[in-house]
């Protein structure tokens, strides 16, 4: 196992951005070779409008990655995220017949029947956390193997999503002739590359915002409370500057991200900003403590959200490892001392850790997310070859 080498690849198809991420596991470590972005299109308000389009962008990005990398591409982990993604708890409850050891195929009985739970016609099951089990009406268990009992029961928080707009994007991602191993949620990636394991034991929660969505996970004593998306996104942020000073939307992104800063108190009232116009329009100028004061309401509004979200399932005061902020939107200056302002806890952009050879360049909350996909992507070659491994040593014991 040590020896053998896996490509581990992670494909974040967002609605602003496209990004991909390539690793080599060797040793049981991930080591980056290569990396391609583009801008996304055939996008409309984080759902898929034009499938080929999408097809397209990841094409693009494949190719820069696979030119940096010197590899083939054949198979990659992709992100899924979006206004249709839901979170719910889930319970159930299985009789063992008679009081014996807990094995686990019964962990695997239970989890699968908390599984399946009524949903409408368009969405599906993406992805299952346990959160503990009960035994005999001893709750807050771990794991209960080998426990002796006659009934076992499961907590779960599942994550759903739209079934349309999933085959939408994996159908994207085969017309590319790429494989999807699997489909994560994409605030769910982004913990696996900027929160620790350990982190998770005291609260702490994880908001991706993007340009057209953005979405939240809330862990606490390692397992997984919240997931949810919420109404305000980057592209809020971008239309108010625009409807504000009547400019247009790529004028007010530049102004964004160049001057821009989530928090007004600090800025000089005679400070101005100087937008670069299209064609041959003179550059405008804009009151740069005008513009903050719009980003500031704006990115209360999404924290007011998220503050709701918490209260819903009683975290609003448990976030002990705080906030951590990635994706595009997590770079707007002081975004973080809005979010310690709102929520009442530590907040810090989330950045990736744990690949070598990591560049620089790519060293941003943005690319949190496609860095957890490749890191997901390894997970599941390591354990496949694992099990490989002992159904081998198996068959040659049988022999």
């Amino acid at each position: 196992m040590s020896e053998k080498l896996f490509l581990a690849v992670g494909l974040d198809v967002g609605s602003s951005r496209t990004r991909v991420v390539v690793c080599l596991v060797e040793n049981l470590r991930l080591r980056h070779l290569g990396h391609g972005e583009c801008p996304s299109r055939g996008w409309v308000k984080s759902r898929i409008a034009d499938q080929n389009a999408v097809t397209e962008c990841i094409l693009a990005v494949l190719g820069e990655a696979e030119r940096k990398a010197q590899v083939s591409i054949e198979s990659a982990v992709v992100g899924f995220g979006g206004l249709t993604v839901r979170g719910a708890n889930s319970r159930s409850r299985i009789e063992l017949g008679r009081p014996r050891q807990i094995e686990q195929r019964d962990v695997n009985r239970a989890l699968d029947r908390a599984s399946r739970v009524p949903l409408r016609e368009d969405r599906m099951v993406l992805q299952l956390f346990p959160q503990d089990f009960i035994v005999e009406d001893q709750p807050g268990l771990r794991d209960p193997r080998s426990m002796l009992a006659q009934r076992l029961e499961a907590n779960a928080h599942l994550i759903t999503g739209s079934v349309q707009e999933h085959t939408c994007l994996v159908g994207a991602v085969n017309q590319a002739h790429i494989t999807v191993e699997e489909t994560v949620f994409e605030p769910i990636a982004a913990h696996f590359a900027a929160i620790l394991p350990e982190d998770r034991r005291e609260g702490i929660a994880l908001i991706d915002i993007g340009s057209q969505s953005t979405d939240l996970v809330v862990f606490y004593d390692e397992s997984l409370q919240l997931a949810s998306s919420l109404p305000i996104c980057g592209d809020h942020f971008t239309r108010d500057v625009a409807m504000a000073f009547h400019i247009s939307y790529e004028e007010a992104q530049q102004a964004k991200e160049d001057y821009g800063s989530a928090t007004a108190e600090f800025t000089a009232g005679n400070s101005v900003v100087e937008v670069a116009a299209p064609g041959e329009r003179a550059p405008r100028e804009l009151p740069r403590h005008v513009l903050n004061e719009i980003l500031e309401a704006r990115a209360r509004e999404l924290f007011d959200y998220v503050r709701r979200e918490l209260a819903r399932v009683g975290m609003e005061r448990s976030l002990i490892g705080g906030v951590i902020l990635t994706g595009g939107g997590g770079r707007l200056s002081s975004t973080c001392d809005i979010a310690e302002s709102v929520l009442k806890c530590q907040a810090r952009n989330g950045l990736a850790v744990g690949i070598e050879n990591w560049p620089p360049e790519i060293d941003d909350p943005a690319w949190t997310a496609a860095a957890g996909l490749a890191m997901y992507s390894a997970r599941l070659k390591v354990q496949g070859e694992l099990e490989r491994q002992s159904v081998g040593i198996l068959a040659r014991m049988l022999r």
